[in-house]
């Protein structure tokens, strides 16, 4: 038995390709000591959660797919707009706030990045006990208003307010559910399906960096904002006509118990320590790399794409880490991907501010990269029963939050400071890789060394 009380069982297949379809699948629940059963010759190990209803989730159908449609929409306007955070960046520090300080300014994407992650426990909380309908349509009319009020604003604080909290507030409030919604619908292709969403994601972050910096230069940043607006608007009706639960909400009174239970699980700590360290590095680069080739020389002309490149990049990695994860496991996809994304911040990133070095970062840190957002969810899935997924995705959320509260205001003291870009460079590429080594340190303590097992 696993430490959360969850039958484990070793299956041996006759040859080596020959593995489980599916993590979720049902292992040998009747071993009354405990120990998996052996069958052949392959090793895997699977996990099955006890989930309410999980055994009649369709799987597919035009009902769930409709699902993971509006997902899409809502990948595309909450994650895909987080992803060009480094675009207003550039543009508050060379043109809107030029007068205040890197770190200060920084304080916007940060506070963004915050709130939409730090309120998912209360926001998992409530799609447990309500479901996924009013949280989309507040959620959805917040983050509008927030981008329609950013764009008559002039002051730092109007920034701040509109940018980084009213909208941030909304994002939380349409991301978390939809993501959740969408895994009611998938047991056996449930990474494929939150790999296809979160295109959604990267699409958003190769359309919105390169459309600001078009309409800020032709009509102005007020124009940029609300034609962004106006787009998100049609994407998020579309969303809230096609997002919907498919195990029904089960409201009831939670006890204390039940809210710390989850942080007594070492698993469950070691992955929110995996994400927390990796989120330090993840958001460094998203805010930082567009500033970073203009402070190296690159054309103003050309910096515009580095984001979308990354985010085109990542648009594969993402799709590939859902579907891959299914196959030999989601925990083994994140830790190499991962891991290797932390190398090519030390082994490309830092030594070399070359453009071709700068256009090679941005494609393979986006590729790789990309499973650190498409597998959260299904990574917490994994190992969480589905009944409490929301409030623990939730607190994994609030985690990455208070990195992505910190992260940007400390490359800007180092930035400030003595470091410069080598200090954020090294601060980002350490961080990904400790992040990745807690990630294999909970598939260590599951599962063991074995390099063959599925997990």
């Amino acid at each position: 038995m696993s430490d959360q009380g969850q039958p484990t069982v070793v299956e041996r297949s006759p040859a080596i390709g020959n593995i489980l379809t599916d993590t979720d699948q049902i292992s040998n629940p009747d071993s009354k000591s405990g120990v998996p059963s052996i069958l052949q010759d392959q090793e895997t190990v699977e996990t099955k959660q006890p989930q309410p209803h999980e055994g009649d989730a369709p799987g597919g159908g035009t009902a769930a797919w409709l699902v993971v449609l509006g997902a899409w929409c809502v990948s595309f306007c909450s994650f895909g707009w987080l992803n060009s955070i480094g675009v207003f960046q550039e543009y508050y520090q060379t043109d809107l706030l030029s007068h205040y300080s890197p770190s200060t300014i920084s304080w916007i994407p940060s506070l963004l990045i915050a709130i939409v992650m730090g309120l998912g426990p209360f926001i998992g909380t409530l799609y447990d006990h309500f479901g996924p309908r009013w949280l989309l349509l507040i959620g959805s009319i917040m983050h509008i208003f927030g981008v329609m009020m950013a764009s008559l604003g002039t002051e730092y604080y109007q920034i701040l307010l509109a940018q980084g909290v009213c909208s941030a507030i909304g994002i939380s409030g349409i991301f978390q559910p939809a993501v959740t919604a969408t895994l009611g619908w998938f047991n056996h292709r449930r990474g494929a399906a939150i790999g296809i969403l979160f295109t959604g994601s990267s699409i958003g972050g190769i359309i919105f960096p390169i459309m600001i910096s078009h309409l800020i230069r032709e009509l102005g940043f007020g124009w940029a904002m609300r034609i962004s607006a106006f787009l998100m608007l049609f994407l998020l009706i579309l969303a809230n006509l096609t997002v919907r639960a498919h195990v029904p909400p089960h409201p009831h009174k939670i006890t204390r118990a039940e809210l710390l239970k989850p942080l007594t699980e070492v698993d469950f700590l070691l992955l929110i320590a995996g994400f927390f360290c990796f989120s330090y590095g993840f958001f460094a680069i998203i805010t930082y790399l567009p500033v970073q080739a203009l402070n190296a020389g690159m054309n103003a002309d050309l910096v515009q794409y580095l984001l979308p490149i990354l985010n085109a990049g990542s648009l594969f990695g993402r799709l590939s880490a859902g579907i891959v994860g299914d196959k030999i496991g989601r925990f083994n996809v994140f830790i190499v991907v991962c891991f290797l994304s932390g190398i090519w911040v030390l082994a490309l990133w830092l030594p070399d501010s070359s453009d071709p070095a700068l256009i090679a970062f941005a494609v393979l840190f986006g590729f790789f990269s990309g499973a650190y957002v498409s597998l959260i969810t299904p990574m917490v899935a994994q190992i969480a029963p589905l009944r409490e997924l929301g409030f623990r995705s939730g607190i994994v959320q609030f985690s990455i939050a208070i990195g992505g509260l910190t992260t940007n205001p400390i490359n800007g003291a180092i930035l400030d400071g003595a470091g410069g870009w080598v200090g954020l460079k090294v601060f980002s590429g350490v961080f990904c890789i400790a992040g990745t080594a807690f990630v294999l340190a909970a598939r260590i303590r599951r599962i063991g060394w074995k390099v063959s097992i599925r997990f």
